[in-house]
């Protein structure tokens, strides 16, 4: 009796990961106006006017407010685009962001 060979199927796995998430990061300075830090997280975060206040509140009397959780391309590029913002305003607003 001839022994039939059977077709064997592997199964490969893929893992895929979630990209991190980094917070962008506002610092309170003794120059940069309330209504400009405003400004800029309603044109450049898209945050609403509530919302916007609310961490301009929260960066004006912790010394830091986190504006959100974005993908690090996202991060980098809104920080850049907000900071060359508070630069053309002559503002020294700082903003970092670092990984969750």
């Amino acid at each position: 009796m001839a022994k039939q060979q059977g077709s064997v199927r592997e199964r490969e796995r893929i893992f895929t990961k979630f990209p991190k998430h980094y917070r962008v990061i506002f610092h309170n300075d003794d120059f940069t106006t309330m209504e400009f830090v405003v400004k800029v997280l309603i044109e450049v975060f898209f945050k609403s006017q509530s919302e916007a206040t609310a961490i301009m509140l929260a960066v004006h009397e912790t010394g830091k407010g986190v504006v959100g959780l974005y993908s690090y391309d996202m991060a980098v590029s809104m920080t850049k685009k907000a900071t060359s913002m508070a630069r053309e305003a002559g503002y020294p607003l700082r903003i970092t962001y670092e990984p969750e």
